[in-house]
């Protein structure tokens, strides 16, 4: 039997020393970084991972808005499509070091997963650590069993965070950088408003992170203990909920478990309308 953490990160030593436990399946979380160039990313993966593709099979394509979560049914026929079965211990890494991996392990865990890890550092820390890796090659795979079960908790749509702006017991943490939350920085996605959600609270996913690294649980306890109530319920928001699912998993490891995302981001919220924005 693999031994669980009891927080869902492990560290390159760990998955090593489980590396060829029947129990793991190792997942790439692909998802091009917002500036990266064409050629970002480097050729290699771990050796025998598979492909989830963020972009192209795991984001809603019947709506004009990016990234965001596909149904409980349509999540399921990705899922098993990649190879997915339910009995597997998830382990997900990426190519950048912690960017990407934490909106797939947010999506396994809203749609019900039991067990999904993130790899500290992602393929970055693997390789400097000396391991071994091979071409990215992706094998054909057998369709996985896998069955979705949305948990409405950790997810929020824009009535949602509409219901909780004045209400004292959620906090809302904006992931972008603080010229985007201030508008004195353009929004990458054009015709959006500059400026932030009424009551917000700013912190570029940046600042959990050391490097590729995400930062010590003693770290990521203080940083969110200076931001939040300690019975208030978290809303985390980015500009398309990438990022936000970067502080979700922060917050999922520095203790606090009452948290979820606002999937539309500021690519629903900042577009032309009547949702109320906060420029300064």
């Amino acid at each position: 039997m693999i031994h669980i953490p009891e927080k869902p990160l492990v560290s390159v030593e760990w998955l090593k020393e489980n590396f060829n436990n029947p129990e793991i399946l190792i997942l790439e979380s692909k998802l091009k970084p917002v500036k990266a160039a064409d050629d970002w990313e480097s050729g290699f993966k771990i050796p025998g991972a598979l492909m989830i593709d963020v972009e192209e099979d795991f984001s809603d394509k019947n709506i004009d808005l990016p990234h965001t979560l596909l149904s409980e049914g349509d999540f399921t026929k990705a899922a098993q499509k990649a190879g997915i079965f339910k009995d597997k211990v998830l382990i997900i890494y990426d190519q950048v070091g912690v960017y990407s991996s934490p909106r797939t392990w947010w999506m396994f865990k809203t749609m019900g997963y039991k067990h999904v890890l993130v790899l500290n550092g992602g393929l970055p820390a693997w390789r400097e650590a000396g391991n071994e890796i091979e071409e990215s090659i992706w094998p054909e795979v057998k369709t996985g069993d896998y069955v979705a079960k949305f948990n409405k908790d950790l997810f929020m749509d824009t009535s949602n965070v509409l219901d909780v702006l004045e209400n004292e017991n959620y906090q809302i943490l904006d992931a972008r950088s603080a010229g985007r939350f201030n508008a004195t920085a353009p929004e990458p996605r054009p015709g959006l408003r500059g400026g932030h959600m009424p009551g917000a609270k700013n912190l570029p996913f940046e600042i959990v992170l050391d490097h590729t690294n995400l930062k010590s649980q003693e770290e990521l306890t203080s940083l969110f203990n200076d931001l939040v109530g300690k019975d208030q319920k978290l809303v985390l928001t980015c500009g398309s909920g990438v990022t936000a699912s970067i502080l979700a998993f922060a917050a999922e490891i520095s203790g606090v478990q009452n948290y979820a995302v606002y999937d539309g981001s500021w690519a629903e919220w900042g577009m032309p309308g009547e949702l109320p924005v906060i420029s300064t």
